[in-house]
């Protein structure tokens, strides 16, 4: 069980990353850069808001499931 969790702590670091991409990239930056009031409000909140919500949780949820934080051992 604590290799399944191991692995799974490499897999929330995947999502984080792509987590990252798609929140930058496809979502915050173009409505960023749009030039419309609405899009740019929206953007900034994707951008510095919820980007780094999002990423530090799944990569810190990955980084101590990957070091054996969450093992059985007690």
């Amino acid at each position: 069980m604590n290799a399944i969790k191991r692995i799974l702590g490499i897999v929330w670091l995947a999502l984080a990353a792509a987590a990252a991409y798609f929140c930058i990239f496809e979502f915050g930056y173009p409505k960023f850069v749009s030039g419309k009031q609405e899009d740019l409000v929206f953007g900034i909140i994707i951008l510095f808001v919820l980007t780094p919500l999002i990423v530090l949780g799944l990569g810190a949820f990955g980084y101590f499931a990957l070091i054996g934080e969450y093992d059985d051992e007690k």
